[in-house]
């Protein structure tokens, strides 16, 4: 007799319901498993036979034959080891019911005990669009699993546990409360807050506007005139994530095996600090089996380059279609998947190789050609992805050494990034989008409209800069974010000339 048991693999961070068939033939003992199985999938025949045996149950004196199905999608991981031992269990009488709205996942060590394992999000997910309705994981995925409404999830330690489940002894039932997990876990003390960053108002106004709209920035400067430091307060602004945009990001966390078992949603937006020593891979992701890279571990959140000009070129340049569409495509000979990368670049460069072009202090000694070779590293293309764009000067003596005038704390201005991505998700309810920076061409015209002064100044800036198209819309994109931090329904045309003020650098 043939029996089944259901589970899921995951391609990309998309889940497929996999049914787990059992025969045993009158043949030499053996495990067999086929149905596009990878190594680990494989390596379950030893792990299964030991886990069966250390539990006290027998073990078929035939030949196990296994087949996942479908067929034609590659089956990954170690999650299958315990819906195989559920199959062998049922094949030897124990009363497991043959239930296609019950699910198992788990890795099986040696002595029959549950391990964890990666993408327990997103399988359980997958598997509720599917049909299913209960779920067995092991205990320390049992919370992540849980943020799945409307699945029963059972953690348990052992594979007995299970068995004793079906035979009177239920294991509990794991719930958890999304919503007030999500509350409780948006802000923690952050190392690093702008009330210690001294001066740099214009900076500091441009990271705001950066938080608030979701848009790309740069800063250049001379070394030590706090750029890094700026960058790393970034993460201290950032508003708390909305539910949508958490399990979204906790899927992808959870499949790269970053979550930890305490804090099974992620609550905060991911703040990504990349070595200009990373690969492209590193960076997009990539592999036999393509996994997500850093621009996708970014998602929602920062994806900080420090000396951003020290990139490789070719590193830069496959950043141009995440930052335009949001999303990475990853192909390969046998698959092609796609991955969510809608994140803010903040890039930190020097103005010059030697790092002191335009200081106040120390004089530039770079030729005219050393500084084209240089600055030529970023394309105008990828510059045309930028939206603001800052010099940060150095402080002067009496800047750095001033304790009179006391910096604004990050608090203060988290308070008005929150407040003005609520206008954007109120506004961009029926659209299907969340901040100013996913405004589609179409939606600029509804949205981003000017009064005639603004668009004369626009079109005079249009001649001046000769601004393309793509420019031309983020500008009006940054100027719809800067009327949100000032609480105003329509773009005037203070909001316009300030939005051309972080234009100017790229321009000249």
């Amino acid at each position: 007799m043939v029996t089944k048991a259901i589970t899921a693999t995951t391609v990309g961070i998309n889940a497929y319901k996999i049914e787990v068939e059992v025969d045993v033939a009158n043949s030499f003992p053996g495990i067999s498993i086929v149905g596009l199985p990878d190594n680990a999938v494989n390596e379950a025949k030893e792990r299964v036979h030991s886990a069966i045996k250390n539990s006290g149950f027998s073990f078929p004196t035939g030949k196990v034959i296994v087949n996942l199905a479908p067929a034609v999608i590659r089956k990954e991981g170690t999650n299958f080891d315990l819906p195989i031992a559920i199959g062998i269990l049922k094949e030897q009488g124990i009363n497991i019911p043959d239930d296609l709205t019950v699910a198992f996942l788990g890795e099986l060590s040696l002595d029959g005990s549950l391990r964890k394992i990666n993408g327990v999000l997103p399988l359980v997910a997958g598997l509720k669009e599917q049909g299913v309705k209960t779920v067995f994981v092991p205990n320390e995925n049992a919370k992540e699993a849980a943020l799945v409404q409307d699945v029963n999830v059972f953690g348990a330690t052992h594979l007995v546990d299970i068995v004793k489940h079906f035979e009177g002894t239920p294991l509990p039932l794991t719930v958890i409360d999304i919503n007030k997990y999500l509350v409780e876990n948006a802000f923690t003390d952050y190392t690093f807050d702008f009330k210690d960053v001294k001066g740099q108002q214009k900076a500091k106004k441009a990271l705001e506007i950066a938080a608030a709209g979701s848009h790309n920035i740069l800063m250049t400067g001379s070394p030590g005139s706090g750029k890094t430091m700026m960058a790393k307060c970034m993460a201290s602004i950032l508003p708390p994530l909305e539910l949508q945009e958490a399990l979204e990001l906790t899927k992808i966390y959870s499949i790269c095996g970053l979550l930890s078992s305490d804090e099974p949603l992620m609550t905060k937006r991911p703040y990504r600090a990349v070595h200009h020593t990373a690969s492209t891979n590193g960076i997009i992701g990539g592999g036999t089996n393509p996994k997500p890279g850093e621009i996708t571990l970014a998602h929602r959140g920062v994806l900080f380059l420090d000396e951003m000009i020290e990139f490789p070129r070719n590193v830069l340049e496959v950043l141009r279609q995440p930052l335009e569409d949001g999303e990475v495509v990853i192909s390969r000979a046998k698959t092609s998947l796609k991955y969510p990368s809608r994140f803010i670049l903040l890039g930190a460069m020097n103005p010059c190789p030697c790092g002191f072009l335009g200081d106040r202090e120390k004089q530039c000694s770079c030729t005219e050609s050393q500084i084209q070779r240089y600055r030529a590293r970023l394309s105008g293309p990828l510059l045309d992805r930028i939206d603001l764009v800052i010099n940060v000067p150095r402080l002067t003596t009496e800047e750095l050494i001033n304790t009179k005038t006391e910096s604004e704390p990050s608090a203060k201005i988290r308070e008005r990034v929150i407040k003005a991505r609520k206008i954007q998700a109120k506004r961009y309810s029926n659209d299907g989008i969340l901040t100013n920076s996913e405004l589609s061409a179409e939606l600029i015209k509804k949205y981003c409209v000017l009064d005639d002064t603004s668009q004369q100044i626009l079109k005079l800036a249009a001649q001046k800069y000769q601004l393309s198209g793509r420019r031309y819309n983020r500008i009006l994109k940054i100027a719809r974010t800067i009327a949100d931090l000032a609480e105003s329904e329509s773009i005037k045309a203070e909001h316009l000339t300030q939005a051309l003020q972080y234009r100017e650098t790229i321009a000249s």
